[in-house]
């Protein structure tokens, strides 16, 4: 309550700054009051598991400046990872929802039957995780999949191991660990045959889905996004 009250007297300071001799002032009167109010909002949801974060993210992440922040977070993800894409080590996707997915070959991050990182691949991750940081309103889900060799119990555990070693690296890198989830598909979402080395190859990947978090549908950046399955 003293937060609310705090925020009431500082929007009606605010408000009564606005002159007619600026006519951007009241834009800018009106952002100062969104994220403090923001800010407000994620204290009273806060219950641990990121509610800060999205308060503060209501401000931020509003309306058409949605397209534009994940618009610059696509343009230096590309730039920063060009070699990545060249070598198709990974690959870079913008889905209709605004979301950023990252695809990352297994051959390149992980030994065979491994959840522990490549130290050959850990430079990538440190340019994914330097953008991440720089973008604080987006909720991050890392999903691991496998192939078919193996038990579905084995290799559900083995997808989540691996999606895990990548979270671990990325709060060693400052990323909240509330922005982060992790998730394991196992063999359930293969993107190519099994019958083949080749399709084998395609399907032990790790993807990352950066999700913004958009004004009034907080709670849809907290939903990992479903593969598709050939």
């Amino acid at each position: 309550m003293r937060k609310l009250m705090l925020v009431s007297m500082l929007a009606v300071t605010l408000a009564g700054c606005v002159t007619a001799d600026d006519p951007d002032q009241r834009a800018k009167t009106g952002a100062a009051i969104g994220a403090a109010v923001g800010a407000v909002i994620g204290y009273a949801v806060d219950d641990g598991a990121g509610g800060v974060l999205v308060g503060a993210a209501v401000g931020a992440a509003a309306g058409a400046g949605v397209g534009h922040y994940m618009d610059n977070q696509q343009q230096e993800m590309e730039a920063a990872l060009a070699e990545e894409q060249a070598r198709h080590d990974l690959e870079v996707q913008r889905l209709q929802d605004e979301t950023l997915k990252i695809d990352i070959s297994s051959e390149v991050s992980f030994d065979f039957d491994s959840a522990s990182l490549k130290s050959a691949f850990t430079p990538t991750l440190q340019k994914v995780s330097e953008i991440l940081v720089r973008y604080p309103h987006t909720i991050i889900h890392v999903v691991g999949h496998t192939d078919s060799v193996g038990s579905d119990s084995y290799n559900m555990e083995l997808s989540r191991r691996r999606a895990q070693s990548v979270v671990d690296y990325f709060v060693s890198r400052g990323i909240s660990p509330s922005r982060l989830v992790t998730v394991g598909r196992g063999e359930g979402e293969p993107r190519a045959t099994n019958d083949t080395e080749a399709g084998r190859q395609l399907n032990r990947r790790v993807e990352i889905y950066v999700k913004p978090v958009i004004e009034g549908q907080e709670s849809e950046a907290y939903q990992t996004p479903q593969g598709t399955q050939i």
